[in-house]
């Protein structure tokens, strides 16, 4: 059974950090790419970041750039979202998404998701 558990979210004044954390089982973790996904409320969901752990590789979206940073313990099967120098605008459940490695750094569709982490940045 697949499974993406996500944590490490939590209430952060502006300016500060969290480290999301996406511990996954049941499928070859270095095999596939993992996405970090975030939805506030009232918005769509948007992609944030992406990691490729066939090719190592990963993509940011432009409002991230910068101040997140995406990794993977491939020991451990899990993907790590360092998010630095936080802004209001970040507010958002925080998902982890998962699905076989393509040749680009993110796939078009994840097959696989977890039930997300509330992060919340105040002003």
């Amino acid at each position: 059974e697949v499974q993406l558990v996500e944590s490490g979210g939590g209430l952060v004044q502006a300016g500060g950090s969290l480290r999301l954390s996406c511990a996954t089982s049941g499928f070859p973790f270095d095999a596939f790419a993992i996405g970090w996904f975030r939805q506030a409320p009232g918005k769509e969901r948007e992609g944030v970041a992406c990691i490729n752990n066939s090719r190592g590789v990963s993509f940011y979206v432009d409002s991230v750039q910068g101040r997140f940073t995406i990794s993977s313990d491939i020991a451990k099967s899990t993907v790590y979202l360092q998010m630095n120098s936080l802004k209001p605008e970040d507010t958002a459940v925080y998902y982890c998404a998962a699905d076989t490695a393509q040749i680009g750094p993110c796939p078009a569709e994840y097959d696989y998701w977890g039930h997300g982490t509330q992060v919340t940045v105040s002003s």
